[in-house]
């Protein structure tokens, strides 16, 4: 009897161990939410794998603290529900804080952006008032959205406003002339055009300045504390210049 209880008693601790280790090794994990359809931030290159200027970014962070990275996409407009359920521990994609400060805890800014208009280049809209009676595309609740949303004396112009799940769906909608222009993150409408052959420009004007931060739970300053005190280690070490002139040809970071 001795023997069998010392045997239960074993198993039962066994057990107890290998469940703190699990929750441990689940605790290490770094999951990264972005939207897939992003780049240079985060997309699917031609061999299927996840890749992106912020990925890498988060990459990095996560093997400095020792943790396991996952990229997992998500819908862009299911974001908030993704964090809440902690199905992600933060949101890292060409995130802009500007409008959203109160929404999340949020790092430092790393980047500056602005929203620009993209057109077909024989399509002779050249300025914003060009855009009246056109149809104009945007992304389910991007920034693009809110700064067309916050200039509603041009957005009353517009002859519709076209929402889509993702910037690559416009930019085919502008391809195929199914809408007449794009406003959008302006990083990511000139690495497009560079790295294409479609026949787009990006206008001259701006709708709005904007910040890229990462995003994480509202109070979550641990983990925020922790991944904003690595992103200024990598800066410190010439590390976040390498991989912006990777994906940029320069450093255009402004971590301090």
């Amino acid at each position: 009897m001795k023997k069998l209880v010392a045997l239960v008693l074993s198993a039962v601790m066994f057990a107890s161990f290998a469940c703190g280790c699990s929750s441990k090794g689940e605790d290490k994990k770094f999951i990264v939410g972005f939207d897939s359809e992003f780049p240079p931030m985060g997309f699917i290159d031609d061999s299927g794998n996840y890749v992106g200027f912020d990925l890498e970014l988060a990459a990095e962070v996560a093997k400095r603290l020792d943790m396991e990275f996952v990229a997992q996409p998500i819908a862009w407009d299911s974001k908030d529900t993704e964090l809440a359920s902690g199905n992600i521990d933060c949101i890292w994609n060409g995130f802009t804080i500007t409008g959203r400060e109160d929404q999340y805890t949020w790092s430092e800014p790393y980047m500056a952006n602005s929203q620009v208009v993209v057109v077909r280049s024989d399509s002779g809209i050249a300025a914003l008032e060009d855009l009246a009676g056109k149809s104009v595309c945007v992304q389910k609740d991007s920034s693009g959205l809110a700064a067309v949303e916050e200039n509603p004396d041009l957005a009353s112009t517009f002859a519709e406003l076209v929402q889509v799940e993702s910037y690559l769906n416009a930019m085919m909608e502008l391809e195929s002339g199914a809408v007449d222009a794009i406003v959008m993150d302006e990083i990511v409408a000139r690495y497009e055009l560079s790295n294409s052959d479609a026949d787009l420009v990006v206008l001259n004007v701006s709708l709005a300045a904007e910040e890229y931060g990462v995003g994480f739970l509202l109070g979550n300053e641990e983990l925020r504390d922790k991944v904003q005190n690595t992103l200024k280690e990598m800066k410190a070490d010439g590390t976040l210049a390498k991989i912006s002139e990777k994906w940029f040809e320069k450093d255009i970071t402004i971590v301090k």
